[in-house]
């Protein structure tokens, strides 16, 4: 399913917006999920990658600012299985509500 393509909902614009502004937070949980496709694991939990992501950037940074909103997790489950092939089953998702 082609998350870009659907008809867009208030979330799903607030959720574009913080990606456009925020490249690094894809790349940091595109990094860790293909860690973990690496390490052998076939499925695992968007929300525990987006804990771990969290846990780096404060300890590899300052930025006490750093905000990442539960809300966005199954727009980035999609959105990393739609532009990571190896991702492609990674994440279970249901059907998008809002």
């Amino acid at each position: 399913m082609n998350i870009i393509d659907r008809n867009e909902t208030k979330l799903d614009l607030m959720f574009w917006e913080f990606h456009r502004e925020n490249p690094q937070v894809y790349l940091a949980l595109r990094d860790v999920a293909i860690q973990l496709s690496d390490k052998g694991w076939h499925h695992y939990g968007i929300k525990a990658i987006m804990e771990v992501v969290r846990f780096h950037k404060a300890l590899e940074t300052t930025d006490t600012k750093f905000k990442l909103n539960n809300n966005y997790s199954s727009r980035y489950a999609r959105l990393l299985m739609e532009q990571e092939p190896r991702l492609s089953e990674f994440f279970e998702v249901r059907e998008l509500k809002s």
